[in-house]
This record gives C-alpha cells, sequence and structure tokens, in this order.
C-alpha cells in the first residue's frame, strides 16, 4: 500500500495465511524479534517511537486447531511484551470468552483470560467480529491507549468483521534529510579568480 511501510510473516509450509501490519511511512516504526519461547509461527512485532519510548505493537493469528506448543508460544510473548507499553491485535480465536462479564466456558479459554487479567490488560472489543462471537480483539497495556472503537462491514470477502480504532499515543514522525546549500558562506571571490 502506498504510503506505508508493511511488516509481515507468512505462513510456512502452506499457502496463504499469515499476518500483515501496514504502518504509516510518516511514523518511525522497526520490526522487533521476541525472545525464543515467544516467538510464534503468525505473529509480527514493531516498535513505533514515541518521543522518548516506544510503543510495542503487534499482530497475531491463533488457529482454532492451534498446537499446545505454539499456543505457549503465543501467550509467552504477551507476557513478554506487556511488560512495556503495547497494543496487541489479532484474530485469537478464543470465542466462549463473555468479555463484558470476564467470564468463559472451556479450559483454553480460562487460561487465555487469565493471562490477560494477570498481564493487566485491557480488552477494548465488545461486540461480536464474526457470527455471535468475539475472535478479533484489541489489548493494551493502558486503557487510554485505544480509543473509539468500531465493529464494521467484512472487507472483500472475508467472514469477520473490521475492528476501527485510534490508538492515542503522540508518535515521531519520520524526518526526511534535507540537504540545502549554503550559499552565504560560499567563496565567491575565489570563483571570479577561476
Amino acid at each position: 500500500m502506498t504510503g506505508y511501510v508493511m511488516f509481515r510473516k507468512d505462513r510456512l509450509g502452506r499457502r496463504g495465511g499469515g499476518v500483515i501490519l501496514y504502518i504509516k511511512e510518516s511514523i518511525q516504526a522497526y520490526e522487533i524479534k521476541l525472545e525464543k519461547e515467544a516467538e510464534c509461527e503468525e505473529a509480527v512485532w514493531c516498535n513505533i517511537v514515541t518521543g522518548n519510548s516506544t510503543l510495542t505493537v503487534g499482530l497475531v493469528y491463533r488457529s482454532p486447531n492451534i498446537s499446545m506448543e505454539e499456543n505457549e508460544k503465543i501467550h509467552n510473548a504477551i507476557k513478554e511484551v506487556s511488560k512495556r507499553d503495547c497494543i496487541i491485535m489479532g484474530d485469537f480465536n478464543h470465542g466462549h470468552i463473555q468479555w463484558t462479564s470476564l467470564q468463559s466456558t472451556g479450559r483454553e479459554d480460562q487460561e487465555f483470560l487469565k493471562l490477560v487479567q494477570d498481564s493487566f490488560l485491557s480488552q477494548h472489543v465488545l461486540e461480536a467480529t464474526r457470527g455471535e462471537n468475539v475472535l478479533d480483539i484489541v489489548l493494551s497495556s493502558q486503557k487510554e491507549f485505544v480509543d473509539n472503537v468500531k465493529i464494521c462491514e467484512p472487507l472483500g470477502c472475508s467472514d469477520h468483521n473490521q475492528i476501527h480504532f485510534i490508538i492515542k499515543v503522540k508518535a515521531e514522525r519520520n524526518r526526511k534529510i534535507r540537504y540545502r546549500k549554503n550559499f552565504h558562506k560560499g567563496r565567491y571571490k575565489d570563483m571570479r579568480n577561476i
């Protein structure tokens, strides 16, 4: 997409899939790698420069038939990233969590809900994103980071609704270096003698 920097991680060994995150090219951002035990197959992480600090932004896809090992890596990634200012978003496929009452059924959903609570993360999506379920969520380390969450119609042939929201953090803009000639320091007398 023109005007954006792309961060992506393709699904390995199969056609299609993976995650892709676009950030405006005017915002300073760079991709980061997490610890080996937190390096997920389908997740991408980057830091956005925000004045004197950074905001870690992550995009995660958690398959409904995920292996225990990969599920543990996602949990480790959330634990690692939640220790700093962060926004984590994606399709986590935890459809049995009632985010308004913070209740869940099923062992995996309960473990995930406990992880979110123990990591002191706020979950901002309270309406269904696919059918009757809230599968796509936005987590943040500070509630004020995310504002104006709207659930919109699916894009293209997707069966998931879009989530629009505002990140309320002042990011540093990329500064383009301009070189200008300093004409008032020219040695014009010497040039005339040539």
